[in-house]
């Protein structure tokens, strides 16, 4: 497959480049598929995101 990677649609220099990202992007995907663990339920996730953006906040307001 020739791809015309353009600069404005591509970050990447080169097709070998844009393949094995693919490759790498497609193998985390089925590892995250196949891990046996629980899911996280997606307001769990948010709520755990929202306390790490308030800290993140927090230290910046006590830098400034």
């Amino acid at each position: 497959m020739s791809l015309l990677l353009s600069p404005y649609y591509s970050d990447f220099e080169s097709e070998e480049e844009a393949e094995s990202y693919d490759r790498w992007f497609r193998a985390e995907i089925q590892d995250a598929l196949d891990d046996p663990s629980p899911g996280i339920p997606h307001d769990e996730v948010m709520a755990m995101l929202d306390q790490m953006l308030e800290e993140i906040r927090r230290k910046r307001r006590a830098a400034a």
